[in-house]
């Protein structure tokens, strides 16, 4: 098999062409829209479908099933009634860093907004998968994820109340979770994890502002302190047009 020597690392092999050298239609307009995203910068809008549609000389589905596919990808955005280049994912590294240093590191500022904190008796689901106690008091906080006031991210924490017993009157929810917790000396040990596809259910997708069919990563964390004692349980949504995750791995 040949391959352009102008390929970009990491991009599909001979650019997603079949071996049988057919091409959707609509996957050759969507590969001249991408050429034409690369040569405009971030927030630059797009032309209408109508203007795309003369342009390639095809249909406007045609146009539109190759923006809807650029748009999932997160490589543009619909902003009112048009569509604008979208900026850089965000990457994110696996690691026990939290959110806010992340994003910091990409030179965006991060947010938190409060959606709700209660507390209730711990579940059997949520003590066979932590190693907390069932019925013991557990508080759950949940906060949509922002950069640059963007809305990237629903999460979902959970966490004893003895651990953290004045997290209702002390813990500021725009801050970050994980310095509230190193200021009361409690230190991350080891943490399992877990990352899944899903969609957003409709709640979820009304909290951060996308479309229930957009992807969305999915992160699933149980840590333990130092001492190998629960700490924390959190289910984290990442919209996968906006975000990417890295890790380093040795042998």
């Amino acid at each position: 098999m040949d391959y352009p020597n102008d390929q970009a690392p990491g991009a599909p092999v001979r650019s997603g062409i079949p071996e049988h050298g057919r091409v959707p239609k609509y996957y050759a307009v969507k590969a001249q829209i991408d050429r034409l995203v690369d040569e405009l910068g971030e927030g630059s809008p797009i032309p209408t479908e109508r203007d795309l549609s003369e342009r390639f000389e095809v249909a406007r589905e045609t146009v539109r099933q190759a923006l809807r596919e650029l748009v999932l990808e997160g490589k543009l955005r619909r902003r009112g009634r048009g569509t604008v280049v979208a900026g850089p994912k965000l990457a994110q590294p696996l690691s026990l860093a939290s959110y806010t240093e992340g994003v910091r590191r990409q030179g965006r500022t991060p947010g938190r907004a409060l959606v709700t904190l209660d507390r209730f008796p711990c579940p059997d689901a949520l003590a066979a998968e932590t190693g907390l106690t069932r019925g013991e008091p557990v508080w759950h906080l949940e906060r949509v994820l922002l950069a640059d006031d963007e809305r990237v991210g629903l999460e979902s924490t959970y966490v004893a109340e003895a651990r953290v017993p004045d997290l209702d009157t002390v813990f500021d929810p725009d801050s970050s979770f994980y310095a509230y917790l190193a200021e009361r000396d409690i230190v991350f040990g080891d943490a399992d994890e877990r990352i899944e596809t899903v969609l957003a259910t409709p709640r979820e997708a009304l909290l951060i502002g996308t479309p229930p069919a957009l992807p969305m990563l999915l992160i699933h964390r149980v840590s333990r302190d130092t001492a190998g004692r629960p700490l924390e349980r959190v289910r984290t949504l990442y919209r996968g047009d906006r975000f990417s995750f890295t890790t380093h791995l040795s042998g």
